[in-house]
């Protein structure tokens, strides 16, 4: 069986929420996210990183390659530090949320997102209004809804979190020439119905990191 998906005039806002389950202030960005669910102009995307493991419970979601990513995004901000919960929306540190950037900005970038059997592959149109030396990077995410995990250790000791958008695998594409065209595939395991999994394929201004469009694959 096989399935597309492709992005249309404009670019929706990619809302990536850095979280842990570490993390006694997270749990109310968390169900904020989770009310993203279904939003049009909205991909939210929940990365949960792995550096407060070592206070005493260990995050299931949380990956290296995660916290990795929010350094990255730091770095190209100059930003000093990092936390939790950090709410990156269109590429900028953005403080205001439940508030979100406005969609609809104009993108020329065509995505296309097609699955056949258990591969997605993803293939990127040059923009017309590409500048000399520009580049291009993007990511991978396969999200999933409809986790709980009961924390038994660390600053929620005791409770019962609840996600949506969880990432549960994130790859990141190496930096391309954005005069280019681009493809690739990404083999993806079937989903259960409790945990619906959706595939994500992100594209970004390689400077800046910020998102210049975004396909959600649902089928």
């Amino acid at each position: 069986s096989s399935c597309e998906a492709r992005s249309g005039a404009t670019a929706p806002v990619v809302v990536e929420l850095y979280t842990s389950e570490g993390c006694s202030s997270c749990p109310p960005a968390d169900r904020w996210l989770s009310s993203l669910k279904g939003r049009p102009g909205v991909v939210p995307l929940a990365f949960h990183v792995d550096y407060w493991d070592r206070l005493g419970w260990a995050d299931r979601f949380a990956s290296a390659a995660i916290t990795q990513r929010q350094y990255q995004w730091a770095d190209a901000h100059r930003s000093r530090t990092v936390y939790t919960p950090q709410v990156v929306a269109d590429g900028a540190d953005w403080r205001q949320w439940p508030d979100l950037p406005a969609a609809g900005r104009a993108s020329p970038l065509a995505l296309t997102l097609t699955r056949d059997g258990q591969a997605v592959r993803a293939e990127v149109e040059p923009p017309p209004d590409a500048r000399p030396g520009q580049r291009l990077q993007g990511y991978w995410a396969v999200v999933e809804d409809g986790h709980a995990s009961r924390v038994t250790a660390g600053e929620n000791r005791g409770e019962t979190l609840r996600h949506d958008h969880v990432v549960r695998l994130y790859r990141p594409v190496g930096d391309w020439p954005a005069s280019q065209p681009q493809r690739w595939t990404l083999p993806v395991l079937p989903s259960v119905p409790e945990h619906p999994r959706r595939v994500v394929f992100v594209v970004a201004d390689a400077a800046t990191m910020r998102p210049l469009q975004a396909v959600v694959l649902a089928c």
